[in-house]
C-alpha cells in the first residue's frame, strides 16, 4: 500500500523541517512539500530534510498547492493520499488512525475532525469554523463536524472522482461538496490539535477573514453552477423547441465582467517546478 503525505506550504521554514523528521520517524518516506511561492527557505529546509519538492513560481493559494500535491501523487501511483498541514498543528501519529476506515474498506476519504473533541480549541476558532460548518451544509448538502478540516486521507479512485479546481481556502468545503456529488463514502475520525504560540501568532487576525473569503467563494461557485445549469436547460428548450425562451435572463454588463473574472480565476493554468 502506497501512501503519499501531501503538505502545502508558504513560507514555514519555521516548523516544516521538525514535521518532516516526525513523518520520517513514523515511517512515512513518500513526502511531498507543494511550496507555494515562499519568500523563506521552505523549499531549501524540506528538500534537505529528504522531502520531494514541487515548487509554484507565484503564490497561488493553498487549495492550488493541494490540487498540484494530489496530482503529483496519483502520477506516482499513490494508493492513498493523506494531506496535513506544514505548520506543526497536526499530530503525525494520527495518520494511522486517519487511514484506519480506508485500510478497513470502510470509507474511500477520511476527515480528520478537530471538533468531535475540541478540548483546547479557542473559542474563536470553534465558533468560525462551526459557522463554517453550517454554512458549508446549507451549499452542498452534507454534514461534517468539520468541514475545514486540513488533515484528511482518501483512495485514489476517491480524488479521481473529484473535479477541484478551488485555489484558496475553500478547497476543503470543496472536497465537501465533491463527496455529496460523488456519493463518496466518508467517515470522521477524531485528531488531536497541536496549538502553540506560532501556529496562533500565525492565524491571528486570519481566521475571520478567511471564512469570509471562503463563504463568497463559494457562492461564487454556486452561482455560476447555477448559470451553467440554466443555460443547458435553455439550450435544450431551444433545440426541442426552436423557438427562443421568453425567459432568458437580462445580465447587467457588471455581472458579466464578475462571472467572467471568476471563470478566469478558476481555470488559470498552475505554474510549478519540481526542485
Amino acid at each position: 500500500m502506497k501512501i503519499f503525505v501531501v503538505m502545502p506550504a508558504y513560507n514555514e521554514a519555521t516548523k516544516i523541517g521538525q514535521v518532516i523528521k516526525e513523518l520520517k520517524k513514523n515511517k512515512y518516506t513518500n513526502i511531498v512539500v507543494v511550496d507555494d511561492g515562499s519568500k523563506d527557505k521552505t523549499p531549501e529546509i524540506s528538500k534537505k530534510e529528504g522531502a520531494i519538492v514541487i515548487r509554484h513560481i507565484i503564490n497561488q493559494g493553498t487549495g492550488a498547492s493541494t490540487i498540484t500535491g494530489f496530482d503529483y501523487a496519483i502520477k506516482n501511483d499513490a494508493d492513498i493520499i493523506v494531506t496535513i498541514d506544514s505548520d506543526g498543528q497536526h499530530d503525525v501519529r494520527d495518520i494511522k488512525k486517519v487511514i484506519q476506515p480506508i485500510l478497513d474498506k470502510k470509507a474511500d476519504l477520511v476527515i480528520g475532525s478537530r471538533l468531535i473533541n475540541p478540548e483546547g480549541m479557542p473559542f474563536i476558532r470553534k465558533y468560525g469554523n462551526s459557522c463554517l460548518n453550517f454554512l458549508t451544509f446549507l451549499l452542498v448538502g452534507v454534514w461534517t463536524t468539520d468541514s475545514q478540516s486540513g488533515f484528511k486521507a482518501m483512495t485514489k479512485e476517491a480524488y479521481i472522482k473529484m473535479h477541484l479546481k478551488s485555489k484558496g481556502f475553500e478547497i476543503c468545503s470543496e472536497i465537501i461538496r465533491e463527496i455529496g456529488r460523488n456519493k463518496i463514502k466518508f467517515k470522521e475520525v477524531p485528531i488531536h490539535v497541536i496549538y502553540t504560540d506560532y501556529s496562533m501568532t500565525k492565524a491571528h487576525g486570519q481566521s475571520i477573514t478567511n471564512g469570509i473569503k471562503t463563504f463568497i467563494n463559494l457562492l461564487k461557485r454556486k452561482f455560476f453552477d447555477w448559470l451553467l445549469i440554466t443555460g443547458w436547460l435553455l439550450i435544450t428548450y431551444y433545440s426541442a423547441t426552436k423557438t427562443t425562451p421568453n425567459i432568458i435572463p437580462v445580465i447587467p454588463s457588471h455581472l458579466y465582467k464578475f462571472i467572467f473574472s471568476f471563470k478566469k480565476m478558476e481555470y488559470s493554468v498552475s505554474i510549478f517546478q519540481k526542485l
